[in-house]
Formats: structure tokens, sequence, C-alpha cells
């Protein structure tokens, strides 16, 4: 009968991880076990909070940064370490980051594990292939919904925006690209992966103004990071037909 209460209490004061397991909670005094309550609490919840930020992040794979491989072939800016990076301060000030190089070389890797983790610590994120977001910004313009979905974007903290220069946009799809990424200068932060250098992003805006425009606002506070090796995947193919 007791049980039955406690879950009921639990249920209506909305402490649904107390109510998980509150029997089996440890302590050697009153006051230690209602510390070891609480804090069962917080983790229930932060871990609760971090999946559905994984969820709406929509990430195509797993990717974590415990296994990524830090190669010699990656170019951290000067002022910029590992550690840094992983720990997402640039996030808290707003910053971008602008993974550059081959296909292969584990650009969507870092940026995924990053995006993660950011879910990990309460950041709202969002993942997109870049031609798959230009095609949503296209269908948002055309059934009215553009404002709708550029709304949904003001709270987040990060977007990821991958594989930027594989596929080129038409004019409509590019000004709406381009207004994205304005809307994002100094209000939330950018990781961007792309295998084309800045002064190849003509082959995807066409418009050297909009593209000169765009590069302007994405490198003023932004961490470059390039990738100067061949593709791991092809060099893996290769290896197991060996």
């Amino acid at each position: 009968m007791m049980k039955e209460t406690i879950d009921q209490l639990c249920k209506q004061l909305r402490l649904a991880h107390i109510a998980e397991g509150f029997e089996d909670v440890p302590f050697t005094t009153p006051n230690e076990f209602v510390h070891q309550l609480l804090l069962k609490e917080r983790d229930g919840r932060e871990q609760a909070r971090a999946a559905r930020n994984i969820k709406k992040a929509r990430f195509l794979d797993y990717k974590v940064l415990e296994n990524y491989e830090w190669h010699k072939d990656i170019s951290l800016p000067h002022h910029l370490s590992k550690e840094e990076l992983m720990n997402l301060d640039f996030i808290k000030r707003k910053e971008n980051v602008i993974l550059v190089g081959s296909p292969g070389t584990g650009k969507t890797h870092l940026a995924s594990a990053l995006g993660r983790r950011a879910c990990e610590r309460g950041f709202e994120v969002r993942f997109y292939r870049v031609s798959h977001l230009v095609e949503e910004l296209e269908s948002a313009l055309a059934n009215g919904r553009l404002t709708s979905f550029r709304k949904k974007l003001e709270k987040v903290d990060l977007i990821i925006l991958d594989e930027m220069g594989y596929l080129p946009f038409g004019k409509d799809g590019a000004e709406l690209l381009f207004q994205i990424i304005s809307e994002c200068y100094e209000q939330k932060s950018l990781i961007i992966t792309s295998n084309l250098e800045f002064s190849q992003w003509n082959r995807v805006f066409s418009d050297s103004r909009l593209t000169a425009a765009l590069v302007d606002r994405l490198i003023h506070h932004a961490h470059i990071i390039s990738y100067t090796g061949s593709s791991f995947r092809l060099a893996n193919a290769l290896s197991k037909k060996l």
C-alpha cells in the first residue's frame, strides 16, 4: 500500500526517476538518503533529455568522440586544441567549426560526434545533409510553411550542415540556404563539412556576391579544420581486397 502511495505521489510531482528505484538507493543517514534520491532524479532527467535531443537531432549514424581517430592529416588552427573542441566551448561562444577536405577522411564522423556530445550536454542540435535541407526549405516555401520551419530552428543551439558542395543548388535553394546561415550569424553555432575550398563554393551557389557574403559570415567566428589525407573508406576497401 505504501509503495502504491509513493508511486502516485511521484507521478503527481513528476519524479519519475525516483519512483523507478528508490528502494535500491544506498544511504546511512536520512540526509544522505534524500541527497541520493535527488541525484537519482537529476541524473535520470539529464539522461532522458539527452535521449530526446539525440532523437530530434536526426543523426544519420551513431558516431562518438571516444572512438574518433585523430590522425596526422587533421590540421587544427593554432588557437584550438582537441580538448577545447571536444569541450564544446565554441557552442557557448556561438562560433562555427568548418571541416574541409577530401571525402572519406572523417569529417562527418567528427561533426556527428560533436553533435551527439552537445546533445548529451543539454544543447539542442539539428543534423542536415545540405542537399536534404535545401529540399526541405524549397518544399516549405512551396507549401507556405517556411516561416514555421525557420521558427523551429530559432531555439536550436547547433546546426550541422554536412556535405556542403557535393551538389549544386538552383537560385531559390541557394538563397534559402543563405538566409538560414545568415540567421545563425552570432546567434547559434554551425558545423559545416565540405570537400571544397571556399574559393570553389561558387560551383554550389553560382552567384559570386552571394557566395562572398556567405563565406564572410561563416568564417568571421570560425575554427577551420583541414583534412589533407586520402579517403579512409577507400583505403579500407582496398586493404580488404589484398
